[in-house]
């Protein structure tokens, strides 16, 4: 059985200003793009059977500068759509909203736990399938990939909570004695 890594996009204004963006579509910073190169580097000599990315130009951008050829996008690894909170920071979203968590709560006019799982969900069942066949890459975002991280190891999509992911890391999704287990993570 192949791995599936996953590849967080680089940089962007937003990102690094911590500032939700889902549906917004950004470019990479300078920073991005270096990031997104260096992740290049660290999978040199690893080969895909299948590349699948967000649709979303970061997510994209990011695979060209890693080297990668995408052979497949898809809206089921866009971002968690945040709705009223898109651009917006958690702590500006605290002000107004002390007890709000989006992996509990979902987001106003966005997504719920339950809908980001569902299509996260369809994504892993893919990539599994082609593992079968060699490694596969996701290229996708922060929120998205933490909730296929906790969906691969069999928690609920809050469970991405605890799994911190930085731009333009690296994860690997894989098994242990036949499970589904996290490889590495945030790396």
């Amino acid at each position: 059985m192949g791995e599936i890594v996953l590849i967080r996009h680089g940089q962007t204004e937003w990102s690094a200003a911590g500032r939700h963006t889902s549906y917004t579509d950004l470019d990479l910073t300078g920073e991005g793009e270096r990031q997104a190169r260096v992740a290049g580097e660290r999978l040199f000599g690893r080969t895909f059977v299948a590349v699948i990315s967000s649709p979303r130009k970061r997510a994209l951008r990011t695979a060209e500068l890693a080297g990668l050829t995408v052979t497949e996008t898809t809206d089921d690894l866009a971002e968690w759509n945040y709705g009223e909170y898109e651009g917006i920071t958690s702590a500006t979203i605290r002000e107004s909203d002390p007890g709000w968590s989006l992996w509990t709560d979902g987001a106003p006019g966005g997504e719920t736990p339950e809908q980001i799982t569902v299509r996260i969900d369809r994504v892993l069942a893919r990539a599994l399938a082609l593992t079968a066949l060699g490694d596969v890459a996701l290229i996708a975002h922060g929120h998205s990939l933490r909730v296929a991280g906790a969906r691969w190891i069999g928690l609920p999509a809050s469970g991405g909570g605890r799994l911190m992911l930085g731009t333009a890391t690296l994860s690997v999704l894989g098994f242990e004695h036949g499970e589904q287990a996290i490889g590495s993570w945030n790396a």
